[in-house]
């Protein structure tokens, strides 16, 4: 299949690592421009080099972000249109916001999850949509959780604004489909990342039993039988984000192998 990206510019955030970064080395891989970012420079430059030995395509550029600060998501589409003009194709993704019950979050992680994972999304949309509106042709997709389908326990501010990204995206994917825009949620189930990782061994740390235990536990409890990878993400990112992608938009689509019993 052509996934017609090869003359597409395409910005990833959060992508030094884990998922972003697999899903910015599948877009290098079909030939696109790839825009990286992350807060830390050092990281961002041992992915780029890393990138262009893996996909052959040397046209990978990046500069550091913290998406929860407005003034960095600024600077950054500063150096963007520098080297691209405008976005064809918006990929936002950013950490998980912190762990715990109601009971163990307090006003200023509200907050702060708020500016990491909905505001941040809502600023690097509103920098893209005109040139996207121009073009007549835009892709966006915003990585959320499966706690979008099925609330995860010890995770209240993730089910809040991961749920408000859905929203978000069904919004905009009604407003802008007829300007060829179109814009998806897709939801990470247990895949093999740091983020998992943490979240298995703060389970484990809770009950008392090795972090080892703990993920055989989950794996027993998803129909393929073990934790996705992170390639295996990043292709369904890909393809929704891609002009093979012609119209399937405004939905929410978890990868988690069988794992949710949601319908």
């Amino acid at each position: 299949m052509d996934l017609r990206l090869s003359d597409k510019n395409v910005l990833v955030m959060a992508s030094s690592k884990g998922l972003g970064r697999a899903i910015a080395l599948e877009f290098a891989k079909e030939g696109a421009a790839v825009f990286l970012t992350s807060r830390n420079s050092e990281s961002l430059k041992k992915t780029a080099e890393e990138l262009q030995r893996e996909s052959g395509n040397d046209k990978i550029h990046f500069h550091p972000c913290d998406m929860s600060r407005g003034e960095d998501i600024a600077e950054l589409f500063l150096k963007v249109r520098d080297a691209f003009g405008s976005v064809d194709v918006l990929i936002n993704n950013t950490g998980g916001p912190r762990a715990g019950g109601f009971a163990d979050v307090e006003d200023v992680d509200w907050i702060r999850a708020f500016e990491q994972n909905l505001l941040s999304y809502t600023r690097t949309i509103r920098e893209v949509l005109p040139g996207m509106k121009e073009n007549n042709w835009g892709r966006i997709v915003n990585v959320s959780s499966s706690s979008t389908k099925e609330v995860i326990d010890s995770l209240i501010l993730s089910n809040t604004f991961r749920a408000g990204m859905v929203g978000l995206s069904k919004s905009l994917a009604r407003e802008y489909a007829a300007s060829n825009i179109l814009v998806n949620t897709v939801g990470p189930g247990r895949i093999e990342t740091d983020r998992v990782i943490e979240l298995d061994t703060i389970r484990a740390e809770k009950t008392g039993v090795k972090q080892e235990e703990v993920t055989e536990a989950h794996k027993q409890q998803i129909p393929a039988g073990r934790y996705g990878q992170p390639a295996e993400f990043a292709r369904a990112v890909v393809f929704l984000a891609s002009g093979a992608n012609t119209y399937l938009t405004g939905q929410s689509i978890v990868i988690d192998g069988g794992m949710l019993k949601a319908l």
